[in-house]
Formats: C-alpha cells, structure tokens, sequence
C-alpha cells in the first residue's frame, strides 16, 4: 500500500558527516535526537570506533552532542554530596509515595474510551500508572495543522514551495469581466431561486392542508366510534345502571377520549415530520439541479468573457502570446474524469504556503456579503492560480462554521444572511455551496454521490440501500480533476480559548482549525473514506470494486497526516485470528516520525462496546510493541466472537512526554477482528502499564540505550539483570513487577536497581515461575532554578519476562 502524500519527505542525518543515515546502517537516536552512520561512530578525539556498550556523553554540556570514548569524554570535577543530592538519596531510600508517578498511561479509576479519541491524563498515583482516560468526542480528532503534527521542523529545515508552477500568472477575474455583469447573471438567478423557494412553501402549505385535512377526518371518524360505543353501552345497562356507575362510565369515556386525542397528535406529527423529511429530498434535489444550472451560466459568462479579453490582447508577439495562453489557459469545458497526474504534495508540500490567502478567508469570514459576487470577489482577489482559488474558497466554507449561524426568521434577498438561506432550510449542503462559488471564480467543479465511512460505521459494515450515503466534490484544478470534501475539512472544532486571533472578532460562527487531507486529497488515499457510484469518479488508474472498498482498511485522516501505511498487503479491514485466537496487525512509519510517534490500542467487544472479559480488560489480550519503524499489535481473543481493534496515535517531543502535560491519543484505523474457533486460550498480559512493550520508547523519548535487553520478550533464570546507558542526564529511577493473582505490593522486594555513571541496572529475583511483567519508570534531572516536582516519575519502558527454572 502506497504512503501517504507527507511520508518519507525527511530522513535522519548523521551527525558526523550530515549524510542521509538509512535504517540498515544507523545508530541512534543518542543524545537530543543525533544519529550516525555505524563507521562515523567514534570518538571525535582519537577516532576509536564506539559501540553502544562503549561509547559517552559530555554529561557537562547539553549542547555537545558528540560521542567520545572512556579516556577522552569530558569530566566533571571531583565529585561531592550536596543538598540535593542527599535529597534524592533520602528520598530513593524512603518508602514510595503517592505522589511521584506521572500518571501518562493509566489513571486511578477504570478506564474509559470513546471510539476515536484517548486522553491521556496526568494523575498522581500510586506506583501503579494508570491507564488513560477518554473525554473527548469523535470529531475533534482532526483538525489538524503543522504545529498539531510536530513537524514545524520539517518546514523550518527545507524551505516550503508551492510545486505547482503551471499557471502561476493568470487573467484577473477583474480584467475581462466587470463587476455589474456577473452581478446582473447574479440577481437573475436570485430571482430563480426566489421563484423556486417559493414553490418549495407552496407545496409545503399544500401538503399540511392535506395531512391535517386527513387526520382531522380520521379523528372526527374514531371519536364517532368512541361515543357510539359508549352509548351503545349506556343503552344496555339504561334500566339497572346506578349513578356511580353512570359516573365512573363518563370517566372511563374521558380516558379513552384523552387517548385518543393523544394518539392522533402524535401520528399528525410524524406525518409532518415524513412529510417534511420527504419534501426537504426534494427540495436538496431541486436546489442541486438549479445550481448546476445556474453554476453552468456562470462559469459560461466567465470563459466567454475571457476568450474575447485575450483575443483583444494582440498587442503581443506571437511567442509571447504563446507563452500568456499557456500560463492563462483554463479548459472552456469540464474535461472528463482521468486520473491526475501530479500527486497532492507535487501541487503544494505543506499547508503554510498558503498562510496569506487562509488569512484572507478568515478575513472576509468575520463579516457577511450581500451577493455570491462580492463574496468570490474578495476571496479571490490574491489568487495567483486556479489551485489558490480552489483553496480560498474551501477555507472559507470551513471557518465559516455554518451549521452554528443563526437566522432570523424574515429573511430578505436582499440581505447578508440570504445569501446563505439555502443553508438555513437544509436545501444546500457545503458540497453544493462549494460548487456555486467555484464558479462565481471560473472553475469547474462537480458533485459526486456514493458512500462513505462517515459516523457510525465500523469496519466490516457493508454498504447496501441508503445507509452510508454521502456527497462530495471533485475541482478541476492543476490540470485535472482533484476531490475536495468540505463538510469532513470543516467538522473538528477547536476550543473557544484557542479559536480568536489577536485583533480578530470573537464570532461563535467562525473556527479557525481545519482538516487539510480533505483538499486535494489523493484519489488512493480517498478511496479509504469514499465511493462514488460512478466507477470512474474514483479517478483511479485501476477502479476497485464495491466490495473491494468495504475490505479496504478502516483509517482516519491522521493515518495520512503521519504518513502511516500498512506493511503487509493481506491486511484487510477485517482479520481472522488462529487456533489460538491469535492475529497480528502491523503498521509502517516513516523514518523522521519513528523518533516522536507514540501509539495506543483499545481492545473490545465489537457488538456491545464492553472492554472486559470476565473481570479483565481486553487490553491486556494484545501485546504492542516497536521493531525498527514497525509497531505491531498481537492479539490474542480470550473467547471466540468478533472485537474491535481501534488503534491511536500521537507525535510528541520528549519534553512534552516528560513534563506529564495531557496528551491525547486519536484514532488512526480500526479493525475487526473474528475468533471463530479457540482451541487454545492465552492467559492475559500481567497487568502493567499500557502502551508498547520492549526498550524502543526508552530510546526514542528517554535517550535510554539497552545494553543487556534490546527485545519486549525476555526469557529468563531464576535473577536476571537489566541494563541501560544515560544518554541524557536522568534521574529517581524505579521499576515495579506484575504478575497475575499477585499483588505488585508483594513482588516489590524482588526488584531494585543501582547507578554507577550513566549505567543504571535493575535486578530482579524472581519468587517462583511464571509470566511477569516489568516497568521501569524515571524522569530528566532539574536545575536547581527548576521546581523539584516539574517532572514527575514517568513510565519508560517494560518488558515481559518468562522465567522457567
């Protein structure tokens, strides 16, 4: 499977010769993210060549970053015991406390997550770290921008360009077509729209009349029954009947009259609401229909008008009249759908190229237009190429935060707010709307129907009638037709705090955070999300079929962002494990992301959501652990069913991850996967703190090398010694043992460790035989200037460990 648009753009260097260090030859990361080539890695003094075991940092200078061995690293003086240190001293001998551990996996009560979104929050605990807690609805996972990726990096190191050069000059809207020309086509169609609104509240009144007319006759029928009946019984019992009985058949007659009332109210209003569900179909046709129109008008008078322009222009050289038709040149007609022969990031390799023109829509967001002219006009107005144009417009549609604009209910044609009254009666949707202004700018654009995995849909899920339904929108821009989804771009809201920039208005009804894969997104990264019922609007070289897209992997848009892939093609999005209930799903990284990428899983049941299984969490049936630039996810089912794999993910810097800050985990894919027949089942995971097994997030976040243990699995004796060299300075180690139907409070004597430079080793003595798990904890040493509680004690790095006599 192809990565995404932003993957393999940025490699690790070598420090000591600044070449390109590829995963085969590479050592590293060390200290502050460095990396070296295996024959660059000595000592910077005398050249002898290193190993991980033999190899030092300057502990007395944070800036060098260089690797020198034990004769020439650069030494502190002679040593001492201070304050603090007796401090840390007393403090490592003392009883553990409750507040030290950083609580960045697990958290003191049951864990909780929703299905797209884990928050991971930093709660003082006991020595046991928690696992994360989930408070975050779906839909905020993606407005994603560079600063939300941790990649600003990445764009300050490679200067950013727009890759897209064709058409970098062309005609201004404003030098062939005059503003009261197309404002004239405008009002025309205004009045269109006017007339067929207008048949919209006709038929509406028409269709109340008639469900009222009809329910009122059927109500008048049913109490014609009800009083007949009780008269007919009034009529049996004239003679015998006695006054309490004649009382209690009047209330009885009440009751049932009550009822009644009761009953034809509610089947009137939910033959308005079908009727009105049934009309608003109609009416989102109708409106679609007169926009394509009306769009088809417009974009007509447009290239008309430019045509004649340029042929008045022979003022030019042949050669030069060339060469202005080339830069200016916009197909009259919309071209057929082909597959388009630049990708995304050949056209633009990052969002921050166009800053100034997202700036612009912001701008022109904070007021309202009267007419689509105006409106397209001052979007466009520093547009430099159809691609600019398409982008402004987009952006607009998603800082305009449409679903949230309140109208008033005496809307005039003539006002701001009509020119989005489409949006208030529900008839035009943001796929529509994007279509209009395209061509109020001179650009084709098309609706495209089909399904999508929107809300609600689980991988597996197949898509047949009306479920799942969806629109979007294809541009032609950079010569070819290229997918635009608005209402997906526009639907992550960010909080209120982070939403005004300084001198702008504070308006509920604009956001400012956006979600860019769905602008110009890749015909095989769309192909994820979206089907079209037309095969050849997947503008796919090769169109896949129906139930093709429904076996394709479920994943998010942050898949892409990270530039994720899947390493091996079997994977589907539905998964069958073995005898053993076993399966393992794997997923690829990019090099330059392995460094700073953190994953998380959420294991349960597919059906009901529970995440337990007899009193124990489905987590602890998958195994997550890191080898090279692949995190795997072993799952083993505890019981025969189908569950659901979602798994997380987020890019952090070291500081981040170990000043205990909250960090959030948003889904990147989804699997279901089957247990069909057990015939051996696997005893939980012990009960550690979560995330990935193994040291690689000890050498990605902690600078912590593995000298004795580089895998998550250990095989071991009765003692067993774990290794690691400080890159970094670190410091108030700690490690803890798991083991099932034992208490982590009994195994804590069988566990210690000590320092001797930058070595620390943990030793372990096992009580008996068995599984158990290890985790080691840790944080950065302060400066005197810093508070002593700024970092807390973090979860490192842990291991699985079977020790068989």
């Amino acid at each position: 499977m192809a990565h995404g648009y932003s993957s393999g753009n940025r490699e690790s260097v070598c420090l000591r010769c600044n070449s390109t260090v590829y995963q085969v030859d590479k050592i590293g990361p060390l200290k502050d993210f460095t990396f070296f080539h295996q024959n660059c890695f000595k000592c910077s003094v005398c050249g002898t060549k290193l190993t991980l075991r033999t190899y030092y940092n300057n502990q007395q200078s944070k800036d060098d970053k260089e690797v020198y061995c034990q004769s020439h690293v650069p030494r502190t003086g002679p040593g001492h015991l201070d304050g603090t240190s007796v401090g840390i001293k007393t403090s490592l001998k003392a009883p553990k406390q409750i507040n030290i551990v950083n609580d960045q996996i697990r958290n003191p009560g049951k864990g909780t997550t929703d299905s797209d979104v884990i928050g991971v929050k930093s709660v003082l605990s006991y020595t046991r770290v928690h696992e994360y807690d989930s408070r975050h609805r779906h839909h905020s996972a993606g407005a994603i921008d560079v600063n939300a990726l941790h990649i600003v990096h990445g764009i300050n190191d490679t200067k950013v360009q727009k890759r897209y050069d064709v058409g970098q000059r062309i005609c201004k809207l404003d030098e062939y077509l005059d503003v009261d020309t197309q404002k004239s086509l405008e009002m025309r169609h205004r009045a269109e729209e006017d007339a067929l609104y207008r048949q919209f509240a006709k038929k509406k009144a028409e269709e109340e009349i008639h469900i009222n007319h009809e329910t009122q006759q059927e109500w008048e029928k049913e109490l014609e029954k009800l009083t007949s009946r009780f008269q007919d019984e009034r009529r049996t019992k004239m003679k015998n009947i006695s006054t309490e009985e004649e009382k209690t058949l009047n209330l009885k007659q009440q009751k049932e009259k009550k009822n009644l009332e009761k009953n034809m109210t509610s089947k009137l209003d939910k033959r308005k609401e079908s009727m009105t569900k049934k009309l608003l179909e109609q009416e989102r046709a109708a409106t679609a229909d007169l926009v394509d129109k009306q769009s088809k008008e417009m974009i007509n008078l447009i290239n008309q008008k430019r045509v004649e322009f340029e042929r008045r222009n022979n003022h030019y050289s042949k050669k030069e009249r060339h060469v202005t038709e080339e830069m200016t040149s916009y197909p009259t007609r919309p071209p057929p759908p082909t597959p388009p022969k630049l990708s995304k990031f050949e056209i633009y390799s990052d969002p921050a190229v166009f800053a100034e023109l997202d700036q612009v829509a912001i701008n022109v967001a904070e007021d309202d237009q009267v007419t689509f002219t105006e409106l397209v006009r001052l979007l466009i107005s520093q547009c430099h190429t159809d691609v600019d144009k398409a982008r402004v417009i987009f952006r607009w549609i998603t800082v305009k935060n449409l679903n949230t604009m309140k109208f008033n209910d005496d809307i005039h044609a003539d006002t701001p707010m009509a020119l989005l009254r489409g949006i208030k009666h529900g008839t035009e949707s943001y796929h529509v709307l994007f279509k209009r202004l395209c061509s109020y700018a001179g650009l084709h654009c098309v609706v495209i129907k089909g399904y999508s995995k929107s809300a609600g849909y689980k991988p597996g899920v197949l898509f047949e009638g009306t479920c799942f339904r969806n629109s979007w929108n294809a541009v032609y821009v950079a010569g070819a037709w290229r997918f635009v989804q608005c209402n997906w771009g526009a639907r992550h809201l960010v909080n209120a705090k982070e939403v005004p920039k300084p001198g702008s208005k504070n308006n509920d009804s604009l956001r400012y955070e956006y979600d860019d894969h769905y602008f110009l997104t890749d015909p095989k990264e769309f192909i994820h999300d979206f089907y079209p019922l037309q095969k050849e609007w997947q503008l796919l070289r090769k169109p896949i079929t129906l139930e093709a897209f429904e076996e394709i992997p479920f994943v998010r848009s942050l898949f892409f962002h990270y530039g994720l892939y899947m390493p091996d093609e079997e994977t589907k999005a539905v998964l069958y494990t073995d005898g053993s209930g076993a399966i393992t799903v794997r997923i690829g990284m990019p090099s330059h992301m392995s460094s700073s990428l953190i994953f998380h899983y959420n294991l349960k049941l597919f059906d009901n959501d529970v995440s337990a299984y007899k009193g124990v969490s489905l987590k602890r049936c998958v195994m997550q652990s890191v080898v090279d630039n692949i995190v795997s996810f072993q799952v083993h089912a505890p019981c025969g069913g189908k569950f659901l794999l979602d798994i997380f993910a987020n890019a952090v810097t070291p500081q981040e991850y170990l000043t205990g800050e909250p960090m959030k985990f948003k889904s990147v894919c989804k699997f279901k996967i089957i247990c069909e027949d057990l015939q051996t089942v696997m005893v939980p995971l012990p009960d550690c703190a979560s995330g990935e097994w193994g040291p690689m997030k000890a050498i990605r976040l902690f600078g912590l090398i593995p000298i004795t243990h580089d895998d998550a699995l250990i095989l071991s004796s009765r003692s067993l010694e774990i290794q690691f060299r400080m890159s970094r300075p670190l410091t108030d180690f700690m490690a803890t043992l798991q083991k099932n139907e034992i208490e982590e409070k009994a195994l804590s004597k069988y566990v210690s460790h000590a320092r001797d430079g930058d070595l620390v080793t943990f030793f372990v003595t096992f009580p008996e035989e068995g599984q158990y798990g290890m985790d080691i904890y840790t944080r950065e040493k302060t400066s005197r200037l810093e508070p002593s509680d700024k970092h807390l004690l973090t979860h490192c790095c842990k291991y699985l460990i079977n020790y068989r006599s």
